[in-house]
Parts: structure tokens; sequence; C-alpha cells
């Protein structure tokens, strides 16, 4: 057992000696793959920067040569300056791309119509036609009379209101030109239905718009052949914007820059003006609040005194048959064609007024027993100030009466609320006084 130690000694030996040889072989392989791999590394650093630099040649010469032609053009303008502003080549033909454009093409898209007829297309419509297109298409926005409908715009009327503070701007009252009447109907009414009107139909609602401003008689008709004699009321009362020439360079002075504010507040919003100040006095802000603030809705501005704001009506019922009540008396064939003419030119009024069995108040009160009635004494029906002060003094309606309102409704009683502008010829007038004494309570 004494001598094991001897014997293993010299295998550790033989152990040590094969693992050291392995070592030296492997550390010499790694040294050689390490240098292979720098050496490579070397080689692709020297291609790239020899790359760069070819590289960078190639750029000079192309900036060289840039420079060079820049010199030449500069040159060539200096010795022409004509050159550089002449225009451009014309072209000897087309380039082959599309077609020429159809008569029938371009007449669809050149809608437009001019102050002196140019672009109207043919046709014609009287005043007594377009009353009823009008009532058709238009009346629901604008009044049976073109008075307006709660918010959307009133077209007759106005004329004598241009001076006032708030004037009332109408197409008869202040538009200067019928072509802009008719195109902006062609193209852009009735309301929803843009482009459904023939060109007739166009004609006879303009022709009851002047028709509506007393401009024209009911049998006017109104065609191209005559559009562009027809003169607008209001056509001289437009002027040449001079301003530019006049005025702008006043306006133009050196801006003051000295003793400015040191702060700058706002003080009020303009929705909570009511009304603008009258010129020359002294404006005081107020600090806005939203209480009090004015509100719009289909009965008129909040700030509009109940007392003139319209009152509302009730849905009418719908509308029964006139029958006239026969007189007691036997009318003769002349009595009988003057009634039966006046009922023609009720029409006129039974979008307001009806009579007959079962009349009821619409936006006016019936008409009923008319002749002898006292004026504003209609039960149910709420009138303007000037009927409620008729009633007061007792003032009964009669044949001259009936013919002078109907003749100038605003100027017989100033201040009513009826927006029909009035009949013009004797013979309706006549026609519709015998029609309302054949009509009984």
């Amino acid at each position: 057992m004494s001598k094991s130690p001897n014997i293993l000694i010299p295998a550790m030996g033989g152990t040590a000696l094969v693992l050291g040889l392995a070592f030296g072989i492997s550390s010499r392989e790694y040294g050689a793959a390490k240098i292979d791999s720098l050496e490579t590394r070397v080689a692709q650093v020297e291609a790239h920067a020899s790359s760069a630099g070819q590289k960078a040649k190639s750029e000079a010469a192309r900036a060289a040569a840039l420079e060079a032609q820049i010199a030449e053009v500069q040159a060539a303008a200096a010795a022409n300056p004509k050159t550089l502003t002449m225009p451009a080549p014309q072209s000897d033909g087309a380039y082959g791309l599309g077609r020429s454009a159809l008569a029938e093409e371009i007449a669809a898209w050149d809608v437009d119509v001019l102050p002196d007829g140019r672009g109207l297309p043919e046709g014609s419509g009287d005043a007594f036609d377009g009353e009823e297109v009008f009532a058709d298409k238009c009346a629901s926005c604008h009044g049976d009379f073109a008075e307006g409908v709660d918010n959307w715009p009133v077209l007759a009327g106005g004329f004598d209101t241009l001076a006032d503070k708030d004037p009332v701007k109408t197409v008869g009252s202040y538009w200067p030109y019928l072509s802009t009447v008719w195109d902006y109907i062609h193209r852009s009414m009735p309301f929803g239905e843009a482009g459904t009107l023939t060109a007739d139909e166009t004609y006879a609602i303009v022709a009851y718009i002047l028709y509506s401003n007393d401009l024209v008689e009911d049998d006017f008709v109104l065609s191209h052949e005559n559009f562009a004699a027809f003169d607008m009321h209001n056509k001289g009362g437009f002027v040449v914007d001079d301003r530019p020439e006049l005025e702008y360079a006043s306006w133009r002075a050196e801006p003051c820059m000295s003793d400015c504010k040191g702060e700058v507040k706002v003080t009020m919003r303009s929705v909570f003006l009511v009304e603008t100040p009258e010129v020359g006095t002294v404006s005081v802000m107020n600090h806005g609040t939203l209480d009090g603030v004015p509100s719009f809705t289909a009965d008129g501005p909040s700030f509009i005194p109940v007392s003139t704001s319209p009152a509302p009506q009730a849905e009418p019922e719908p509308a029964t048959q006139p029958v006239p009540k026969p007189v007691e008396a036997a009318a003769s064939p002349g009595e009988d064609a003057l009634v039966a003419a006046g009922e023609k030119v009720f029409k006129k009024c039974k979008a307001c007024h009806q009579v007959g069995a079962g009349a009821k108040n619409r936006s006016g009160p019936q008409l009923n027993g008319l002749i002898g009635r006292t004026m504003g004494s209609v039960d149910g029906f709420r009138y303007s100030k000037v009927f409620a002060q008729a009633l007061e003094e007792g003032r009964v309606w009669d044949e001259e009466s009936l013919v002078a309102f109907l003749t100038k409704p605003k100027t017989y009683m100033k201040g009513t609320k009826m927006s029909f502008a009035g009949l013009k010829k004797d013979a309706d007038l006549d026609a519709i006084t015998a029609y309302l004494k054949s009509v009984g309570e």
C-alpha cells in the first residue's frame, strides 16, 4: 500500500503534458483566425476609401461642369437681356387630348342672365297666372302677397323706408335689376326643389312679384322680348364705389403709437346690443350677462313688445267652398254678372278671409255681412290698433269706405297689419263690392 503514490505521480504528469500541448495548439489557431479577420477588415476599409475618393472626384467634376454652364447662361443673358422676358413659344397644334364641347353642353352650363336680357330662355307669363304658381310654390315661405312669413324675407313693399334707420329692402323697393330676380328664382327656387320651375312659370312668378309691388297691372305679361325694357324702381339708387380713389388715402395715415392703453379688455358682446345708438349719441357699455338676451322664434324677436307682435293663429280648418247668400230681391242679369266677376276677384282675398256658410277667422276676419258692420267688431279676432280705434269711434263699413280701403289699404288705415297691396282697377273694385254685398250673415 505504501507504493501507490509513486505509481499515480507519473500518470498525472503525462496528462498535464497532453493538456498543455492541446491548449497551445488551440491558442495558435485562434490567433491565426483573428489575424485573418483583421486583414479582411483592413482590405474592406481600403476599398471603401478608394470608392469614396473616386466619388468625390466625380462630384467635383460635375460641380465644375454646372458652374461652367451657369457662367455660360449668365454671359448669354448679359449679351441679350430680352431673351429672358420673351413669351413662351406657341404650339403649332392641339395636344390631342379630349374633344370640343358640344353646343348643348355649353348651353347647359351657360345659365346666367344679364341685366340686358342676354341669357334668358324664350317664354312668357302674366301676373294673373303667376299668382296661382306663387301660391303653390312660394307662398308657404313668402306669404300669399309676398309679405313674408315668420323670418322668411318679404318681397313686396318698403318703398318709403329706404331712408329709415331700418329700411325694408324688397324686390320692389331695393333691387336694381330684374335679371337678378329671374336668375335667382329659376336657379334656386322653390326652396328644396331648386331647378324645377319651367321658364314660363318663372316669368309668371316674376310678373306677380312686380304686381305685388304695384309696379305693373295684373294683366301684365313678362317675356324674353320685353324683359330688358323694364326698369326697376331703385335702378338709379346705386353709385359706383369711388372710395378707393377718394377716401382710402385719408384712412391710411400714420397710426398713433404713443399714449397707448396699458391693458385692453373686452367689455361688451354685440349679441347684447338691441339697437344701434343714434348718430351723435354717447354709447355707454354695460357688463353683458345672459339675462334678458333677445331670443328669436317664429313669433319674432323677444324684444319686440307683445302689443305689436302678431297674434298666434290657430291652425285653420279646411276652407269650405264659399256659398254666397242670394240677395232677397231678384237680381238683374247685369248684377249677377258683376257678382260673378267679384267672386273671381275675391280669389286674391281667400288666403286670409272666408265668406259664406261656416266662414271662420283666419289671418284676417271672416267677411260675412261686411257692409253695414262696425269696423273691428268680429268676435274672436285680434285686430291691429288702428282697427281697435275705429271700433271705439263706431266707424261702419259702407261701399265708399270699402272701395277706399281696398284701393290702398295701408294708406286708408295707416298701421293695419293687412299686407295686401290693393286693387288697381275700378272694375275689380265694383265687382268685389257687389260680391261682398251679396254675402249676408
